[in-house]
């Protein structure tokens, strides 16, 4: 029989045979591989009734210049039919630094909002009701800070802890491993994390105090089985962690949150999901024998593949977003971003942003697709995927294990060069057009037509450093030094740092001072070389 290729392969490698048959699932059961939605081991879903109860959370990420500028934004996209809340901030907030730092100059708010104080966030979420709306935090190293400022706007409006609803992103390894934005050395940042996850158990039960995150492994070059294997990894190391430190597992697990890329290959993405949820219940019932059902559970939030996206031909980005987005419905995601088409050139602008969110609401109003529970469930092919990318996740687990843990495969650099091969592999496959990019590789056209870009200008980084210097002129500098102290102080004797946190900010310290505090405590890391 011929055949196009000599062989057909998923994105992370696996080979796919012509058809799949009862042969291809020996030794799998119905009972405990698949079971019921909304039941152990959870792989149809962690709800019984799924979208047919509820329909995910929907949320584009954004985040640009001024918090005026992104308040403007968010305004918009909760008018236009969002459900929740993400923010993106600019790297200089990101590697806790304030916008008139030297090392921030030309980075305020390019690629995210600019926030270096409390007074920042309040501009933020002016006007926006955070009791009744949800809030994603995309930040890691001093994602405790700007929790802090969070918590802060809303003791000032008097709501209640108990009604804030969330994510701070908060997962640090995975910046160890992927994306690069880190303060402190592995231990004293997993520290903070405890203090989150537990001040989060004690004061703002609706909230997830981290959000563990593949999508940067992903973005990095990272096959479906590695980010489900060191996502998942990184998660029982903060699960280990929180047990460790006096933590029930029941009076957190069920908080935690997870955060995945959905890329190109359908049905492997959708496995992906399947497998994730079953994965994670065996081993959290395996490791730590939870009480309570809700601490097996995996909730996740979803986002379509950045790194797929392409610069040429812009307006193919949206079909790739909506296959994607499918993906994940079909996945049984809890909450998800679609990027926008013009994301490869530039923050996205409102139409483009607008025709993103537009894509979700078609997906869930018109497609049909969100009346089963898990419509692929029992197909030969997608639970012979889902099986398979388990098993490889458990592979890397053993291999994780023998090393003594994430921390230490970390520091000699093993999930780092697994990251490198595979994105080297899967950059030979498009060079050599095993992997054709439509535009790109094949049908490549002469660029004749060009999008409108968001352009962010040098007002905006002059503006924050002028709020910066009349915040500095109008605090009280007693109070503040005595907050950063005291701050110091809690750090030193492995407290928790959350109140201490909440206190600075109130004080008006900025951002990068905090940082800067804590670093004279905790110290700074460097990483290994892995070329």
């Amino acid at each position: 029989m011929n055949e196009r290729k000599s062989r057909f392969s998923s994105l992370s490698g696996l080979d796919i045979e012509r058809v799949y048959s009862p042969d291809h699932l020996k030794g799998w059961s119905v009972e405990q591989d698949l079971g019921q939605p909304g039941s152990f081991p959870y792989t149809r879903g962690i709800y019984p009734n799924m979208y047919r109860s509820r329909l995910w959370t929907m949320r584009q990420f954004a985040g640009f210049g001024s918090a005026d500028d992104t308040n403007r934004r968010f305004k918009y996209l909760l008018a236009q039919g969002q459900t929740g809340l993400s923010v993106a901030f600019d790297l200089p907030t990101l590697m806790g630094l304030d916008a008139d730092d030297p090392m921030a100059r030309g980075e305020v708010g390019h690629c995210g909002v600019a926030i270096s104080s409390l007074a920042d966030m309040e501009r933020l979420f002016d006007g926006i009701p955070l009791d009744q709306v949800t809030t994603s935090m995309t930040i890691n190293g001093p994602a405790a800070v700007l929790f802090a400022m969070y918590l802060a706007v809303a003791e000032k409006r008097g709501i209640p802890f108990d009604r804030l609803g969330g994510t701070i992103q908060n997962d640090i390894l995975k910046e160890y491993i992927a994306q690069k934005e880190w303060l402190f050395p592995p231990e004293p940042h997993i520290a903070i994390i405890v203090d989150t996850i537990a001040y989060c158990a004690a004061h703002v039960p609706k909230w997830h105090p981290i959000s563990i995150s593949g999508y940067h492994i992903r973005e990095a070059g990272s096959t479906a089985v590695q980010e489900l294997a060191f996502t998942l990894y990184d998660g029982l190391t903060y699960v280990d962690a929180a047990v460790k430190s006096g933590l029930d597992v029941d009076a957190f697990a069920p908080q935690l949150s997870f955060f995945f890329n959905v890329h190109n290959d359908f049905f492997e993405e959708i496995a992906k999901f399947r497998a994730a949820r079953r994965l994670w219940a065996r081993e959290m019932e395996q490791r730590y024998h939870p009480k309570n059902p809700r601490s097996l559970q995996l909730r996740c939030h979803a986002q379509t593949a950045g790194c797929s996206l392409t610069a040429q031909q812009p307006m193919n980005n949206v079909v790739r977003t909506t296959l994607q987005a499918l993906a994940a419905v079909l996945g049984g995601t809890q909450s998800l971003h679609t990027n926008s088409m013009d994301e490869t050139l530039a923050l996205p602008t409102e139409e483009a942003v607008t025709l993103a969110l537009r894509t979700q609401q078609v997906i869930a109003s018109e497609s049909e697709t969100v009346n089963c529970v898990d419509p692929l469930g029992g197909s030969y092919f997608v639970e012979s995927l889902t099986n398979r990318l388990e098993e490889g996740a458990r592979d890397y687990f053993k291999r994780l294990d023998q090393m003594g843990g994430m921390v230490a495969a970390i520091e000699h650099g093993f999930p780092q060069r697994e990251i490198l091969d595979a994105s080297q592999r899967y950059q030979k496959e498009i060079e050599h057009k095993e992997r054709p990019i439509v535009g790109v590789t094949d049908y490549v056209e002469q660029e004749t037509r060009s999008l409108p870009i968001l352009k962010i200008g040098p007002e905006v980084e002059q503006e924050q450093v002028a709020r910066l210097s009349d915040l500095r002129k109008s605090r009280d500098p007693f109070k503040m030094a005595g907050s950063l102290e005291e701050l110091q102080e809690t750090a030193a004797c492995h407290q928790n740092l959350m109140p201490a946190l909440i206190e600075a900010v109130k004080a008006k310290a900025t951002l990068g001072e905090i940082c800067a505090a804590l670093k004279e405590v905790y110290g700074t890391y460097r990483e290994p070389v892995v070329l």
